[in-house]
């Protein structure tokens, strides 16, 4: 009895030790993408995007851990939209950020409605879901002049949304880490952009976030990106490391080496001065 008495207080302290790294790396690794990609400046109105789930919690849990001891100021407005799914608490978010003293806004929107009627049943609603809520999220931040729009995807969504994009789309494309919106009003960051998705579960889990869940689009077991997940989880399994190895071909792009003539000027490659491009096109039709 005595033995188990003793032995509790270490495992209390190996689970804060263990906690304190956690954060620190998520820290660290926040901080890093932050200053790789010039992601928040001086002065800037950071809008963070709160869906409920542990990566928006753990986003503006540590931008406003960061701002503490950040040489630069700036403004962390967390900002909700509540679409009005059946049985959403409402009540969550604003309790959690009127506790922490975060200043927040819940927008209002009946985007569930919108998606249950115009999406055939059986069907992914990911996609307009997303582009309703997109529409909102950037009406707002322009008439409240927000500079930043700060959204919780993290490494592993990055990585899924590649491989998505390459077997569904045809696309060579992911997620950047700091992308500017088609209209150039808005600039959308992603701080969590080097931070892996089991280091921020557990760290929601310390945190004892309130967690909201998805029941508009994350019950569908068929989804495309679930296939993905499931994919890369086996390849981690077998071969870890490759997600992460994955992530970092993002960053080291040959362009020379893929097949994009809107990228690269192949036709020009080696070609002698003064031949026409013209001309061998149309030696190569004449000769079918």
């Amino acid at each position: 009895m005595n033995e188990r008495v003793e032995r509790l207080p270490v495992r209390s302290d190996r689970s804060r030790h263990e906690a304190g790294k956690l954060q620190q790396r998520l820290r660290r690794n926040v901080g890093k993408a932050i200053a790789d990609f010039n992601m928040i400046e001086d002065g800037d109105r950071v809008m963070v995007c709160l869906s409920g789930g542990k990566d928006s919690y753990a986003l503006l849990d540590i931008l406003l851990s960061l701002r503490k001891k950040a040489p630069i100021d700036f403004e962390i407005i967390a900002v909700n939209l509540d679409q009005k799914q059946p049985g959403f608490p409402a009540h969550v978010l604003p309790d959690y950020l009127s506790s922490i003293g975060v200043p927040f806004h819940i927008l209002e929107q009946d985007t569930y409605s919108v998606v249950q009627r115009v999406v055939p049943e059986g069907k992914t609603l990911c996609s307009l879901c997303s582009r309703l809520r997109r529409g909102s999220l950037y009406t707002f931040a322009k008439a409240q002049r927000m500079t930043k729009i700060a959204l919780g995807h993290h490494r592993d969504d990055i990585v899924e949304t590649l491989f998505l994009n390459m077997f569904f789309g045809s696309k060579l494309k992911a997620m950047p880490p700091k992308l500017q919106s088609d209209d150039g009003e808005h600039i959308v960051i992603r701080p969590l952009a080097y931070c892996r998705e089991r280091d921020l579960e557990a760290y929601a889990e310390a945190r004892a976030f309130p967690i909201i869940p998805c029941n508009l689009c994350g019950s569908q077991d068929h989804l495309q990106r679930k296939q993905i997940k499931q994919m890369l989880a086996d390849w981690e399994r077998q071969h870890p490391g490759r997600v992460e190895n994955v992530f970092r071909s993002l960053q080291h792009v040959t362009l020379s080496h893929l097949a994009d003539p809107a990228q690269f000027d192949f036709a020009n490659l080696g070609a002698r001065e003064g031949a026409r491009r013209a001309s061998a096109v149309q030696w190569l039709l004449d000769g079918e």
